[in-house]
């Protein structure tokens, strides 16, 4: 954003009140706040996750909606977790919430992030997949074991992986950013199956991907969010690409190459 000219400031959500004072004469305020969602799924954490994404955008928005000069637009993360897990269907942005219990956290989430539209602000939400980048994201839990040889698919390895490489990520947010409205999907238009996945990046690292991880080391290291991973969603950046976008990665061998 700061390359191509814009003012930049970051601030956190720890502390909403001041959040919201920084925020004060933005122009636009993006909203990418949530605990993690790859370590085990207590409820604890899951707790964490509702209420980092959930209970901090309402607080948030109530806060941008009593300022005298509202921002122009208001952008949100979520994630293509809102329409739930299927090994078999296709989701765009109009397809139907699921109904575990990541995809209740997005409705909600976004249903937060949506009330910033009542004080006269364009609300874009970011529905995102799996991040692939160098510093952060899902490549760099996934490359010690690769680059040792005992990478291999997870599960079953029929599960749907919708990636999407962190150039396009950034660019899909700058998108918003510039006059998007609604959900919009962050994923390249060809997500592959995990066996798929797993077979490209073994290639790209000139590695074997014999070995695996059973379904039941997943349910063990991180509980019921193991489910995401054992089972996945294929997701088509459909109304992404219809307002205009254009992926630089559409395919992911060039991908993980430009990264690796």
């Amino acid at each position: 954003m700061r390359a191509r000219g814009d003012a930049v400031t970051v601030v956190s959500l720890r502390d909403v009140d001041a959040a919201a004072r920084e925020c004060t004469g933005a122009d636009v305020i993006v909203n990418l706040a949530g605990a993690p969602i790859a370590k085990r799924w207590t409820p604890a954490h899951k707790a964490e996750i509702r209420r980092s994404r959930v209970n901090l955008t309402r607080a948030l928005v109530e806060r941008i909606a009593r300022f005298e000069r509202k921002p122009l637009a208001y952008v949100s993360a979520s994630a293509v977790g809102y329409y739930g897990t299927s090994l078999t269907e296709t989701f765009v942005e109009t397809s139907l919430n699921g109904d575990d219990f990541l995809a209740r956290v997005c409705v909600e989430w976004e249903r937060e992030a949506g009330k910033a539209a009542e004080s006269g602000i364009r609300v874009a939400v970011v529905r995102t997949g799996i991040a692939l980048g160098r510093d952060g994201g899902a490549l760099p839990m996934m490359l010690p074991a690769f680059r040792f040889g005992f990478g291999g698919k997870l599960a079953s390895g029929k599960q749907w992986m919708s990636w999407i490489h962190i150039d396009d990520l950034i660019d899909t947010y700058l998108h918003a950013i510039d006059g998007t409205s609604g959900a919009i999907n962050a994923t390249a238009p060809d997500p592959v199956r995990n066996a798929d996945f797993t077979q490209t990046l073994g290639r790209v690292l000139q590695r074997p991907t014999l070995l695996g991880v059973p379904a039941v080391a997943l349910a063990a290291l991180f509980g019921e969010g193991a489910g995401i991973l054992a089972e996945g969603q294929r997701v088509l950046p459909e109304r992404t690409l219809a307002s205009g976008y254009r992926f630089r990665y559409p395919q992911l061998e060039p991908a993980l190459r430009a990264l690796l």
